[in-house]
């Protein structure tokens, strides 16, 4: 014998099943997102310059001038 599902369990599976989809969509998009950020550094490291690193400038020595104890 076949059980019959009610209005209110097929809506209640259904939601489960869309939120499941949602849920498994949103993880591959950020997936996506993080590997094609990654992909993109790696690409523009080999043509940068050396000296593209910290610089201390005019308004970082003065901050440090004004959080000294």
């Amino acid at each position: 014998m076949s059980k019959k599902q009610l209005p209110k369990e097929q809506s209640a599976t259904g939601r489960r099943a869309f939120l499941k989809g949602a849920a498994t969509a949103g993880g591959a998009a950020a997936l996506a997102a993080s590997t094609g950020a990654v992909a993109a550094t790696d690409q523009n490291s080999p043509g940068a310059s050396a000296d593209t690193g910290y610089r201390e400038s005019g308004h970082i020595r003065d901050y440090y001038k004004t959080a000294r104890l």
